[in-house]
């Protein structure tokens, strides 16, 4: 049994006549008899029997017809919505990213994408870069836009653009007043980090490391908003992405001078792996568009 004869038997239960389906499939009344034929050996049961010069349905051929005709629409349906997923014009990405980005660059790139594929849409998820990566492999998102892992040989990184890391401090604490800092000053100070599971942890610890400070950690969180809301209700300072949200808390901001540092965001997708057209489309944006208004520029999020 096969989709074929599963098809022609729908089609001849429709018409009753073996010439008129013959002809509604497009083959000869002979290949239509012999695929019944065939399907009927299979089942080990008539389906058809003759009335006149028409054929109408046995009471089991009656019984097979609507599971053959839900089975067939069920795959109609899966047929056309993976065209729709895989269309060049159309289709869907899934679409991962930190924390830090949901508030201002993930927008904006969907926006500006937009206007040339208007009809292409987003599946949205964000979490910790160390979350993102394992969902990438288990082919859960077609992109992501995260921190660099480098223990990963399966996944593609391509820097995008920089995210420049800064201290946060309370509006009434001792370090408020400066705009700049050496990251050795903070050392008699509590610390809110990000959990070990985040891309921007390890950057942070190494920037530590350089100045010979182990920072009191208080609190671990995942995602920045929770972080500057801590720092904001004097639960300690913080090292954090210098994200446009950060003006909404008070918080004072400062620029770290030493150590000096690089932290870059990356689009990744699984090493040899087909991309649809919509995701394809979406990542050769992504790269051009914040390439030329971020990197090239030396423009920062």
């Amino acid at each position: 049994m096969n989709l074929r004869q599963l098809h022609y038997f729908r089609t001849l239960a429709k018409l009753e006549h073996y010439t008129q389906a013959a002809a509604e499939l497009g083959i000869s009344q002979p290949s239509l008899s012999h695929a019944i034929s065939e399907l009927e050996k299979d089942l080990n049961t008539y389906l058809f029997e003759k009335q006149g010069r028409n054929v109408k349905l046995t009471k089991y051929g009656r019984f097979f017809l609507p599971y053959v005709t839900n089975s067939l629409a069920e795959l109609e349906r899966g047929e056309e919505q993976l065209r729709k997923l895989t269309s060049a014009t159309g289709g869907v990405v899934d679409l991962a990213f930190i924390y830090t980005l949901g508030a201002h660059f993930v927008p904006t790139l969907i926006r500006e994408f937009a206007k040339i594929e208007p009809d292409i849409t987003f599946s949205l998820q964000q979490g910790t870069t160390n979350n993102l990566i394992q969902g990438l492999k288990e082919e859960k998102y077609d992109i992501a836009l995260c921190s660099m892992v480098t223990d990963t040989t399966d996944v593609e990184f391509i820097p995008i653009v920089e995210e420049e890391l800064v201290v946060i401090v309370p509006l009434d604490h001792p370090l408020a007043h400066k705009s700049t800092i050496n990251l050795k000053d903070t050392q008699d100070y509590p610390f809110i980090s990000f959990s070990a599971s985040s891309g921007v942890r390890p950057l942070i610890d190494s920037l530590f490391r350089e100045v010979n400070i182990t920072p009191n950690i208080k609190f671990e969180v995942e995602e920045d908003s929770a972080l500057a809301g801590l720092v904001a209700a004097n639960q300690g300072i913080a090292v954090i992405p210098r994200i446009s949200t950060l003006t909404h808390y008070p918080v004072a901001i400062l620029t770290i001078t030493e150590p000096a540092h690089q932290r870059f965001i990356y689009i990744t997708t699984l090493k040899n792996h087909y991309l649809p057209p919509a995701v394809k489309a979406f990542q050769d944006f992504a790269i051009s568009y914040a390439r030329k208004h971020y990197l090239e520029q030396n423009h920062r999020l």
